[in-house]
């Protein structure tokens, strides 16, 4: 039996969309469901009927409409557009329904009463690149309208559209009450902003959204344990899904500094993810990076892909953040850029200390006298410094002491706060308190390559290298870039491991290491009775060291950080067998 043709018409399409429809539902979803459905009965649909359209979807906050005249379509856009204007007068500027309106005349395939087909599609994404209150059309509509309507048209070029496979050129409406009242910008926060959009399924199977949704819910999840990073709620970034979107009209609908996007794919038994990080005012490339899985579990791989997306972005926000930074005047940067700035120098310092990073906290807590994250960053600086100073060590210790605690105070929910307390408990040898801050940072996040790190680094301490080398490994796979921020703590654990050629091979790759650590490798290669090495390390740490570094107060200092006297013991040993007098 024949089958049935496919049933065909001309049709113009008008397709209408609510601008931050997620943003006024995350306001008041009562109100704002409300509001929708009074302006349908009250102001769309009268005005569809008298310009002969037919209303033949609804999809939550938008619209799709059919006319058997371009021109009517456009009327109809714009009367739309000046009743919603007229009708959000009286209204605050965050209650306000505004629209976003594409217009496109072409051939539709027909089933029931749905219509389908690339005509659909164009008035769609043409939609979604309206400006709000704005009607956007293609090329094909403007030569059927533009002796018959009183507007103007402004040209804006052919437009790249998704699953479109030939640009369309499109216009702009132009009349001088159609762009009608926009929502407001929202302010930019103080610390580093971002939206996830969600991730495009590409894979040809619509069966596949819930694969794609559910990383992109997973990011948002994860990004927002990052007490560095504002994170756009869910519901506002998916109202941009299916759309081709410009990330700089996003930016400032959301009111970020920074978008993600990205793509899966999935064929048979493999799936690849690629994810990209975008400055939102430019558009400029920041990060991408491309993930290859075979799905032998499709749960575990899911969890293994978002942690490698989630785990790279904080780090690129922040280094895009402070070179964005430098650009600026010092009275214009807020607390949180001081403290961005101070971490920076933080992870970038001399061997000789790190005044920089100590001066950038203070500014911070001079603008901001509470902002958590600043106290627990100068709670590091001071207990970190008798690593490359020995002077004065025991009132470093204290003044790290108080800005703990009050950092602790301020904020004991963030895995930096946590993270940083346990390292200064871990020098005051008070081992229990430092265990449990390290036990809470990764609680906290357990994207956090820092907060892993720092759980690794006091595991080992406390009489557990293997457990360590595990947590600290662990970080690493967490971001495999910050790969200096890490080699310290695992250079320690492998010590106490009696793992001295893993520790050896650390110190190797590190490229520019403190003289405190010159120091402690010598015990590594004496340990191994590898005597020349021995000697260069010593020879170089005498050139290398500070005035004010006196080796016996150092390794006294160092030997804080062991609870058993057995470690502490092995580490005498090692220096004793390098030659050091301690």
């Amino acid at each position: 039996m024949d089958e049935k043709p496919v049933q065909r018409r001309l049709a113009a399409i008008l397709a209408a969309d609510v601008v931050a429809y997620g943003r006024l539902m995350e306001g008041d979803e009562v109100r704002t469901l409300a509001a929708l459905k009074s302006r349908r009965r009250d102001v769309l649909n009268p005005l569809v009927s008298r310009h002969g359209g037919r209303l033949f979807k609804v999809t939550g906050d938008g619209v799709l409409i059919e006319f058997a005249s371009a021109v009517n379509a456009v009327q109809c856009a714009v009367d739309l557009q000046q009743s919603f204007a007229a009708a959000n007068a009286d209204l605050a500027d965050d209650r306000r329904i505004v629209l976003r309106i594409g217009v496109h005349v072409g051939d539709v395939m027909v089933e029931g009463s749905d219509l389908y087909g690339d005509g659909v599609n164009i008035a769609a994404r043409l939609e979604s690149l309206a400006e709000p209150g704005g009607v956007l059309i293609s090329e094909d509509v403007q030569r059927q309208v533009r002796n018959k309507l009183a507007f103007g048209f402004a040209d804006l070029g052919p437009q790249a559209l998704k699953s479109i496979a030939d640009p369309v050129r499109a216009y702009s409406v132009v009349r001088g009450t159609v762009s009608g009242p926009k929502l407001p910008t929202p302010a930019l926060p103080d610390k580093p902003s971002i939206a996830i959009l969600p991730f495009i399924n590409i894979s040809g199977d619509p069966e596949q959204e819930y694969f794609s949704d559910g990383i992109t819910e997973d990011i948002i999840t994860e990004l927002a344990r990052f007490h560095s990073l504002f994170v756009i709620a869910r519901n506002s970034s998916f109202q941009y899904r299916g759309r081709n979107v410009d990330v700089r009209r996003v930016g400032r609908e959301l009111g970020v500094r920074y978008i993600v996007e990205g793509s899966i794919r999935r064929s048979e038994n493999h799936v690849r993810v690629t994810a990209q990080l975008l400055e939102a005012d430019t558009g400029a490339h920041l990060w991408a990076d491309r993930y290859d899985r075979v799905l032998d579990d499709i749960f575990a791989i899911q969890d293994e892909l978002v942690q490698a997306i989630v785990s790279a972005i904080p780090r690129m926000v922040s280094e895009a953040q402070v070179d964005r930074n430098r650009r600026r005047s010092p009275e214009s940067l807020a607390a949180y850029d001081f403290v961005l700035r101070g971490e920076w120098h933080q992870w970038h310092s001399s061997s000789t200390g790190n005044p920089e990073a100590l001066a950038m906290f203070e500014r911070a807590l001079g603008i901001d006298p509470e902002c958590a994250r600043a106290h627990a960053s100068i709670a590091y600086q001071y207990a970190y410094d008798p690593f490359h100073s020995t002077v004065g060590a025991t009132e470093k210790l204290q003044r790290a002491l108080r800005h703990v605690e009050r950092a602790l105070e301020l904020d004991d929910s963030d895995s930096t706060t946590q993270e940083l307390a346990a390292f200064v408990y871990l020098l005051l040898q008070q081992y229990d308190l430092a265990e449990s801050h390290s036990i809470l940072a990764v609680r906290a996040n357990p994207n956090d390559r820092y907060a892993t790190g720092m759980r690794g680094l006091v595991a080992g301490c406390l009489g557990d290298p293997q457990a360590g080398i595990e947590w600290l490994l662990k970080a690493r796979r967490l971001d495999p870039r910050a790969l200096e921020a890490g080699r310290e703590p695992l250079m320690t654990v492998y010590y106490l491991a009696r793992q001295y050629r893993e520790a050896i091979e650390e110190f190797r790759q590190w490229r520019n290491p403190p003289p405190h650590i010159l120091l402690d490798t010598s015990a590594f290669y004496a340990q191994l009775g590898l005597r020349d090495d021995v000697h260069r390390l010593i020879e170089r740490f005498e050139l290398e060291r500070p005035e004010t570094f006196n080796i016996i107060d150092y390794t006294r200092f160092h030997l804080r950080c062991y609870k058993r006297q057995e470690d502490r013991d092995h580490w005498l040993d090692g220096y004793r067998k390098a030659g050091l007098a301690v």
